[in-house]
């Protein structure tokens, strides 16, 4: 077996863009050696911001020979009436390569079986690399030099080694060869001689060209300088991954910054470090922000001191802006900063900030009191929730929005939980993170994203496709996370109506509102429950309440009686209309009698699983019902009567799920 390498050198390639790069060279060479039947092992990508490299490992020398049979025209066409090839005959057999000899009839037909040699694989690499090339996608891309061809960056070389002959292919403008460069600092060209040697010569010329190996060298010198001063990191699996990807052979130093700067909220310092240098924040063992970093630097040397220098230049200069908006915003407290939202536009049509901000107080108070619950802090909370979109800092790390606020709030001897719902108010950040665990974060976050969600609709401008600039989804998906996270007994559709209400401009779009948290919650929940479960408990409208909602699905995910949802669907078969009101007296049948008396004694006492199993107990009387009663009685009186009987079954039936869903 064979193996292929293709490297592409390319200019500093942006980050975001190369782990897209990765997936579709992936993918590419696969499905060319899967559409060709070339039969390989493994398709292995790799990438730093200077190259993408594929390595096929396992792969077959061609195309497997292949026979096939090739139908042709009917046999009396290709043969005369002595048998022998007419011009129709002899073409046929030309065009295919055989004999008349090897021609054959069948069902009035002539074919050829016919041997095709399966192609080289060097000559489909020839072909098709730099197809797969040419498809890759991404973001920005533009033409570089005379060519037409777009690309992220300009390419620099091309490698192309098929176990030690070169495959000769062209890259836009770039022929291949067998040689590489190693890291920029070291100018370096290297002669690869075959696939095998190339990660080690490029390591050996400081190229670390596996983004998982890099990964995990840059964790463990970050563990190993964070050691040194018994410190600890929080990582994030982002802030990993850019770093992974700016960088070809990770060296981590540590420097420090002047200890003055800690008096500054903490998430303004991680933000400075994380966000806009890519540092590696350091904690001490009991989770307090230290005034040290690790910076994973892209070098070769082993002179560190200009880098240290250079790092807290750059660091210093941030965190002194900080430091200045921080003292000049907390000159007046945060409650000063509410007046400003009015020269902030929320939306076009639906005010400024603090139109919004008056919104979410009286929703709030109104979530508040359906709860039972009477706090003075929610209703401040949502008071200040958003002053913070005022402050200087907040204008500088937008990111920090909520974090800032409560900082403040602090600062102005607000009360603690108070401070501590500003900054929750916002949560879950995403899919992934907490959900608020204060009652005031967890109450007016729920208002904010359904005004925000609500207004967002009423514009018309709801999500479409992969396009959510207003990020309505996740604020619908953080409502379904808080209520269900912490059972909280909220008619969201209710809440709908209660928020559309409070909005300057009107709109009839509360079932467009409600549906689109019903495909919300079903693509949040499909993790955990099969989506036939999510789908047939949703025709009861979830948005009443997302936890009994969650409470049926647990249910019918767990099984349910096939006869049980036979029954059920010949019952709602039979009722295409509104049936009336059942009288005992009209009954005529024993088998009447004994399923209203069966549909009498069930009822639901909050236990799902117990109603389900209710229902599943009286499958042999409504089984004997449709077998002994013809429920289309020439009586009307009778015929309406059985009807409703079935009416009264079927009521009991949907406080469970749809059962025509399944």
């Amino acid at each position: 077996m064979s193996k292929y390498l293709l490297e592409v050198g390319v200019e500093e390639l942006p980050y975001k863009f190369i782990p897209m790069a990765i997936s579709q060279l992936k993918n590419g060479f696969e499905t060319f050696l899967n559409d060709n039947n070339v039969k390989y092992e493994k398709v292995n990508v790799m990438a730093t911001p200077r190259r993408l490299a594929v390595i096929v490992d396992g792969l077959a020398s061609s195309q497997p020979d292949v026979e096939k049979v090739v139908k042709g025209p009917i046999a009396k066409v290709a043969f005369d009436e002595n048998n022998n090839l007419t011009k129709a005959g002899e073409g046929f057999a030309n065009k295919n390569g055989v004999s008349a000899d090897e021609l054959y009839v069948e069902d009035n037909y002539v074919y050829a079986k016919i041997s095709i040699k399966g192609k080289n694989t060097k000559d489909l690499l020839q072909e098709n690399v730099p197809v797969i090339f040419s498809k890759l996608q991404g973001p920005h891309f533009m033409r570089w030099g005379s060519n037409d061809v777009k690309f992220s960056r300009p390419i620099r070389w091309v490698l192309s080694i098929l176990d030690n002959e070169e495959v000769k292919i062209k890259i836009i403008d770039k022929e291949s060869s067998n040689i590489t460069n190693g890291h920029r600092f070291s100018k370096q060209n290297i002669v690869i001689n075959n696939p095998d040697e190339y990660v080690s010569k490029l390591r050996e010329a400081n190229v670390i060209v596996d983004p998982d190996e890099r990964k995990q060298r840059i964790l463990e010198l970050t563990k190993i300088e964070a050691d040194k001063i018994n410190a600890v990191t929080k990582i994030s699996d982002d802030l990993l991954e850019e770093v992974t990807f700016i960088c070809e052979w990770p060296v981590a130093v540590t420097c420090n910054f002047d200890e003055a700067f800690l008096t500054i909220p903490q998430e303004v310092a991680v933000t400075v470090m994380e966000t806009h240098q890519r540092y590696f924040a350091l904690y001490t063992k009991d989770g307090k922000l230290t005034n040290k970093f690790v910076t994973i630097t892209n070098y070769t040397g082993d002179e560190f001191e200009n880098i240290k220098a250079g790092n807290l230049r750059v660091i210093k200069a941030r965190l002194d802006d900080a430091v200045f908006f921080f003292n000049e915003d907390t000159k007046k407290p945060l409650e000063a900063y509410v007046e400003n939202l009015k020269g902030m536009t929320f939306q076009k049509g639906m005010g400024s900030v603090y139109d919004k901000t008056q919104r979410i107080v009286k929703l709030s108070e109104k979530i508040a009191s359906s709860l039972g619950v009477n706090k003075a802090s929610i209703k401040r909370t949502a008071e200040l929730c958003k002053a913070d979109l005022a402050t200087n800092l907040v204008f500088e790390f937008t990111e920090l929005q909520g974090f800032i606020g409560a900082d403040y709030a602090r600062v102005s001897k607000e009360a603690p939980e108070v401070s501590e719902g500003i900054k929750e108010h916002y949560f879950p950040l995403n899919a992934d993170s907490e959900t608020a665990k204060s009652i005031e974060g967890q109450l007016v976050g729920i208002a904010d994203k359904l005004d925000t969600i609500c207004a967002v609709f009423v514009s018309g401008k709801k999500p479409t496709g992969s396009s959510d600039p207003l990020g309505v989804r996740r604020a619908a998906l953080g409502i379904i996370k808080t209520i269900l996270e912490h059972n909280l007994k909220l008619n969201v559709s209710e809440l709908i109506d209660e928020t559309l209400a409070l909005l300057p401009v009107k709109a009839d779009v509360k079932k467009d509102v409600e549906e689109f948290f019903v495909q919300r919650a079903i693509i949040f929940l499909n993790n955990d429950y099969p989506k036939t479960a999510l789908e047939a408990c949703a025709q009861n409208n979830p948005c009443a309440d997302f936890c009994d909602y969650v409470k049926r699905v647990e249910v019918i995910a767990g099984g349910v009686d096939e006869k049980l949802v036979e029954n059920a669907n010949r019952v709602l078969r039979i009722l295409k209309e509104n049936a009336g009101e059942v009288n005992p007296e009209l009954f005529v049948q024993a088998a009447e009698k004994d399923l209203y008396q069966a549909v009498q004694a069930i009822s639901f006492n909050g236990d799902y699983a117990k109603y389900l199993k209710d229902l599943t107990e009286i499958n042999p009387v409504v089984t004997k019902f449709f077998d002994d009663v013809l429920v289309m009685d020439k009586d009307e009186n009778i015929k309406n009567n059985r009807l409703a009987l079935l009416k009264s079954l079927k009521n009991k039936y949907i406080i469970l799920t749809d059962f025509s869903q399944m």
